[in-house]
């Protein structure tokens, strides 16, 4: 699988989506689209954590007092699968890595691996 997921509404994914090359890419729309459970557990298999999925910054996480209630694994999960807004953004698949998240770090290494 190559895929990336992303908001076109998010400045920072679209800006990450003219750095790197797509070709050969499935790009995912997640508002149009959302993720699947089979898509959720592909990524799941790859990261080993449905909290380094999750982004803690969304509206919606603060709006609900998320961060007092102490959320498990499946929470995140069940979270996940309820609202696109949760996953952090982009996440891309390269067959077997994943990449998670818009730090610089991290797109470096996407656009490096993506090079080769």
């Amino acid at each position: 699988m190559k895929k990336i997921f992303h908001l076109k509404t998010c400045d920072t994914c679209k800006r990450i989506l003219k750095e790197i090359p797509t070709d050969g890419l499935e790009i995912q729309e997640l508002k149009e689209n959302p993720i699947s459970e089979s898509q959720l557990a592909r990524i799941y298999t790859l990261s080993n954590s449905y909290e380094a999925l999750f982004n803690k910054r969304a509206k919606l996480y603060k709006e609900r007092g998320l961060k007092e209630m102490g959320l498990q694994e499946e929470d995140y999960k069940k979270l996940l699968l309820e609202h696109y807004t949760f996953l952090k953004r982009p996440v891309a698949v390269l067959e077997d890595t994943i990449f998670i998240g818009n730090s610089k770090k991290n797109i470096e290494a996407l656009k490096q691996a993506l090079e080769n």
